[in-house]
């Protein structure tokens, strides 16, 4: 997995909320939300280099057939597209975080209270001290155990992956990207 083009992280370690990201970025090349067509392509060809070596390799040459049998296993929606949320079930992410997390505001009607309820000081933006307690909160209800620093890099994280005009605080639009 030599050269410059090496997807970051993909050693299959346990990977941080934020170098999961990182893959994820590296993947979305168009940033759409989905890793699909020649994205996919790519995919599966770094995982499968990397399974290789880590001696992971299964016994088909085929290719075509290898991924036909790993999209029936991991897109969950059979929509031919890896989401993110089905990424973090093929990745071996820290704490499942990033599923935690989009699991907790699945549906517009939980997404619409967990806003009214962080965004506090009713500005129509979650800054980043409200998002920190969104986050405290969401970890507490999962009874997964976190530091201050990992709390603050799970902040940083979520800023980086949804505030796309870099103001530190995310937007209602942002937010439901």
């Amino acid at each position: 997995m030599a050269g410059p083009q090496q997807a970051p992280h993909l050693h299959l370690a346990e990977l941080t909320a934020s170098q999961f990201l990182d893959v994820w970025r590296h993947f979305d090349t168009d940033g759409n939300g989905y890793i699909e067509g020649k994205e996919l392509e790519n995919f599966f060809q770094e995982l499968e280099s990397a399974r290789k070596g880590a001696g992971v390799d299964s016994k088909k040459d085929n290719l075509g057939d290898k991924m036909k049998e790993f999209m029936h296993k991991y897109d969950k929606n059979a929509d031919g597209k890896i989401e993110m949320a089905e990424l973090a079930q093929i990745l071996p992410t820290e704490e499942n975080f990033l599923l935690c997390f989009r699991q907790h505001v699945g549906s517009s009607s939980e997404f619409m209270e967990a806003w009214r309820r962080y965004d506090t000081d009713r500005s129509g933006y979650i800054e980043a001290n409200e998002l920190k307690g969104f986050l405290s909160d969401l970890l507490k209800k999962a009874n997964r155990p976190y530091d201050e620093p990992k709390l603050q890099e799970y902040t940083q994280t979520i800023l980086r992956m949804f505030d796309m005009n870099g103001d530190g605080k995310l937007g209602l639009s942002e937010m439901s990207r």
